[in-house]
């Protein structure tokens, strides 16, 4: 037992190592948060399963709080009104349960953030294609293959590894990131 809990954690080590390499990338997503902020536009997000949950733990920094008690910051996660998803997904599909709403609650000069860890899931693609027709900034946090968003986004962040949980620790680790920059660059002016 020893050793796999060893094993576990020198792999995430790993893992956190070559995600330096995403420091150019994760900059460029933070700048593109912070002008949207500060020219009165949102940051949305949505993904699926443990992403959704990612999604709405980094709305929730934002709006809440992350380090510092300041102004709440406009951020909304996609994957938590239920009356919305159910009705969409029923009446048009479970595909389009996320870009039916950046349809109707985005608008050019948004960033939307789409978290899936294979870059594959059909509802975060469509939500990004419909952001793009709007002049939404797009941002795609994958695991390392990117899937059909490496395609798509205008910054990619994807993670070195094509381990589900090792991909999610990593997305909320650079959520964070992004939560504390924000925080620090649009509260302290």
């Amino acid at each position: 037992m020893q050793k796999y809990i060893s094993e576990n954690f020198e792999k995430i080590s790993n893992n956190f190592i070559e995600l330096k390499d995403k420091i150019s990338e994760i900059e460029k997503v933070v700048n593109e948060c912070i002008k949207a902020i500060k020219n009165g536009n949102k940051i949305m997000l949505c993904g699926n399963g443990g992403s959704a949950s990612d999604s709405q733990h980094l709305a929730a920094e934002l709006v809440g709080r992350y380090k510092k008690n300041r102004q709440s910051l406009p951020a909304i996660a996609l994957t938590v009104d239920t009356s919305i998803l159910t009705a969409v997904g029923n009446d048009f599909g479970f595909d389009t349960v996320f870009s039916r709403q950046v349809e109707g609650l985005g608008k050019k000069g948004d960033v939307l953030i789409g978290i899936s860890t294979s870059g594959n899931s059909t509802n975060v693609v469509k939500a990004i294609e419909q952001a793009k027709s709007m002049g939404i900034v797009t941002v795609g946090f994958t695991g390392q293959k990117g899937g059909e968003m490496k395609n798509l986004v205008d910054y990619l962040i994807n993670v070195p590894s094509d381990v589900a949980n090792n991909i999610q620790e990593m997305h909320i680790a650079i959520g964070h990131i992004l939560c504390g920059l924000i925080e620090d660059e649009v509260c302290n002016e």
